[in-house]
């Protein structure tokens, strides 16, 4: 069985994050955005609705189980105000304030915070983050340094600090905070690269290319890093060394919407602007830096950094899709969607802001939306490979097989040339789609191509494998390459109950049961997996627990069509003859890929 469709994202290493760019990567896509404000809209909070403190007390746990912030800050704040010195009540308010962007209201809790517990480290930080947006740099140290004793504050606390002493007269100040920072061996790429860019705003540009320089030689393939070293050089004239700077991030980073705009900037012989022009910008800049690694890592402390540094910065388009990202990976679709909205215009992440918007209206069964908005991305560009692999996927993925593969053949003729290893994907995609339309001749084409580009992936192997079983064609091989695929992916109940029921389709009952029932241990909310090994139990006589698995698929809501042989077999069972080797029209299908 091939696993339903999802949208592939990279995975990147820990300070890789300096590089993401919460846009397109291979099959992503992303759209159509109707409005393109750069400022945050002012954050007006509902009327506090009218309940007990213990009512509004278990509203806002259940609003902060369900990961909304914004329902949490409502309601922490209407138990607050109900029992105002409720220290539990004020951290919680206080930190699901923060979450939802109101920094304001935060402020105001972080002094009342304060009165209750004055080592209270993000409090610290939220004043300090609030001096230096109203330019009030000794206000902004003097927080700062009660916010530390942490790794991750020690490293904000240290960054920002040395972002208030920036000038011809301050920047020693601010090089030393910087290297006086102890932490793991990958601070130092980030201290040198603050430490140029402080360099660079304070006049000092053969020192900060110095320090520039050093960050780039630690790692090269940063997008950030390269991003303030290039444009450095740019500034400084050396125009082929910045060239080559961005063209070696191109190559590590293909299609980068802010490394094409780079070189397109330098071969028109213009310079590139740095990354920040002022000491609040460059704050803004080391709070998105934190915030995008750790929501990387899946903490929600994440949502806190990348709030700070939009209210600093309310126009910065990494803040804004890295935080978008985040509401992603939480499932919060609505909230994705209003932040890509964010983005400006003039930003080179627009356009993809825009294809993800368009993944995201998808996501809340906005599809003939999102289908327009792709459908005109592509209209206007027929060479955007990013937007026709996102129309092709959200097409897919509502089961329109003929369109998504004229859509994903679009994307075959915008390669031009030799297909790359990475191509896999799209052929891979293109294949599913002609296979569901009924056309194998092409999909078989398309599931070797892959496999010539990809010769190992799990995924086709798993799909061409269990086809040709399926089908009673190439049996000693489709069995190999289902194996191999298992063998990569023994987590995967998708790809083990291709195994099992191809065991099934073979008349290896007892193989089949063994692999089935892995299957259903890694997947059993899916209720073709549940079918399967029902089927499987009838064969070898265990038919009380095959109408049990039967029932069990039943109650997991399957297809229509599935759903109505699963009512047969509950009443009838299986005929006494399995089935041949051969498909047949009542043969299950692999899933979705």
């Amino acid at each position: 069985m091939i696993a339903p469709n999802s949208i592939l994202r990279a995975t990147l290493p820990a300070l890789a994050v300096l590089m993401v760019w919460s846009g397109l990567a291979g099959a992503q896509a992303q759209t159509g955005a109707q409005s393109q404000s750069s400022q945050r809209p002012k954050v007006s909070a509902p009327a506090m609705p009218r309940a007990s403190v213990s009512g509004s007390y278990l509203a806002a746990r259940h609003a902060g189980v369900s990961r909304d912030a914004a329902a949490a800050s409502i309601y922490y704040r209407s138990a607050l105000r109900g029992d105002p010195r409720n220290p539990e009540l004020l951290s919680r308010a206080f930190t699901a304030v923060l979450q939802n962007g109101e920094v304001e209201d935060a402020v105001r809790l972080a002094d009342r915070l304060l009165q209750v517990d004055k080592s209270d480290r993000v409090a610290r930080l939220v004043l300090g983050v609030r001096a230096i947006k109203q330019k009030q740099y000794a206000v902004a140290r003097q927080q700062l340094a009660q916010s530390v004793r942490g790794p991750v504050t020690d490293l904000a606390a240290a960054l920002l600090s040395a972002w208030t002493n920036v000038g011809p007269n301050e920047f020693k100040a601010a090089l030393d905070t910087i290297d006086k920072l102890q932490g793991p061996e990958s601070y130092n790429l980030l201290k040198d690269l603050h430490a140029g860019l402080i360099l660079d705003q304070s006049g000092q540009r053969r020192e900060a290319l110095k320090r520039l320089e050093r960050a780039y030689k630690y790692d090269p393939a940063v997008l950030r890093v390269s991003q303030a070293y290039g444009s450095q050089l740019s500034r400084a004239g050396n125009r082929d060394e910045a060239l080559k700077v961005f063209k070696a991030l191109d190559e590590a980073l293909p299609r980068h919407p802010l490394v094409i705009d780079a070189i397109k900037e330098i071969e028109a012989g213009r310079r590139i602007a740095p990354l920040v022009d002022n000491a609040t910008a460059g704050a803004a800049e080391a709070l998105y830096t934190i915030g995008a690694a750790l929501g990387r890592r899946g903490e929600e402390v994440g949502l806190v950094y990348l709030q700070l540094a939009l209210y600093l910065n309310p126009n910065h388009a990494l803040a804004l899709t890295s935080l978008a990202d985040i509401y992603e990976g939480m499932r919060k679709p609505e909230l994705a969607i209003k932040t890509y909205e964010r983005v400006p215009s003039a930003s080179p992440l627009s356009h993809n802001a825009r294809i993800q918007r368009a993944l995201n209206l998808d996501q809340i069964e906005r599809t003939d939306e999102a289908i327009a908005d792709l459908e005109r991305i592509v209209e206007a560009d027929a060479t955007d490979r990013e937007a026709i692999m996102a129309l092709g996927n959200v097409l897919r993925s509502r089961k329109k097989f003929a369109e998504c593969g004229t859509v994903y053949s679009k994307a075959i003729d915008a390669i031009g040339g030799k297909p790359q290893k990475t191509d896999w994907l799209v052929y891979y995609f293109r294949g599913i789609c002609y296979e569901r339309s009924k056309q194998w001749p092409k999909a078989e084409v398309d599931m070797k191509t892959a496999l010539e580009l990809s010769p190992d992936q799990p995924l086709v192997l798993n799909y061409l494998g269990y086809s040709w079983v399926d089908q009673g064609v190439n049996l000693e091989e489709g069995m190999r390459m289902i194996r191999r695929a298992v063998e990569q992916r023994t987590d995967d109940g998708y790809i083990v109950d291709s195994l099992g029921w191809a065991y099934y389709r073979m008349g290896d009952f007892e193989n089949a049961v063994k692999y089935l029932e892995q299957a259903v241990e890694l997947r059993p909310e899916d209720p073709t997996i549940n079918d399967h090994l029902g089927d499987a139990y009838w064969r070898v006589g265990r038919r009380l627990e095959a109408g049990f698995q039967w029932a069990h698929a039943r109650d997991l809501k399957p297809e229509p069509e599935e759903l109505e042989k699963i009512l047969e077999k509950l009443k009838s069972g299986l005929p006494d003859h399995p089935p041949p080797t051969t498909s047949a029209d009542t043969a299950p299908k692999p899933g979705g890929g």
